[in-house]
């Protein structure tokens, strides 16, 4: 049973989702991944939604970005929403944002599969003291990361 659902709305979304899965992996939290379209395949949306066991659902999509609403309706469980850049970056991030009161869907920034996965994380660590610790550890490493990077740009200025 996978604890989380990657639902993109079609393949070319696939090196946003990698950035999710590479996190999801990382953290050892299961997952599938399915291509379905808000617009081209509303009835395999819906499917998916209903009959996943997923605790959290990730919503990967660009143009209209109508992905994260659609799979909201048709579910209490919580929908993170990814908007894809492209040629209509502004209408994905909209989409994704200004939902209608009663059916929300979380966002993270444009492309940020990675930040997906890590509220998805989050949400799934209220319950987990593991994952919680796992997450406090991942930043832990980004801070560690920071400081190197500093002292590397301070060296170089001496």
């Amino acid at each position: 049973m996978p604890e989380v659902l990657i639902i993109m709305g079609s393949k070319s979304d696939l090196p946003v989702a990698e950035k999710a899965t590479a996190l999801l992996k990382r953290f050892e939290i299961s997952y599938e991944m399915a291509v379905a379209s808000a617009h081209r395949t509303p009835k395999r949306v819906e499917e998916l939604v209903k009959d996943t066991d997923a605790s959290v659902l990730i919503a990967i999509a660009g143009m209209s970005a109508a992905l994260p609403g659609v799979m909201a309706s048709f579910t209490t469980k919580p929908i993170i929403g990814v908007p894809v850049s492209g040629k209509m970056t502004l209408d994905a991030i909209l989409s994704i944002v200004q939902m209608p009161p009663g059916i929300p869907v979380a966002s993270v920034g444009l492309d940020r599969g990675d930040n997906a996965a890590i509220l998805a994380a989050e949400i799934l660590a209220v319950n987990d003291e593991k994952l919680r610790k796992a997450l406090c550890d991942y930043r832990k490493e980004m801070a560690d990361k920071v400081l190197k990077d500093s002292k590397e740009v301070s060296d170089v200025q001496s």
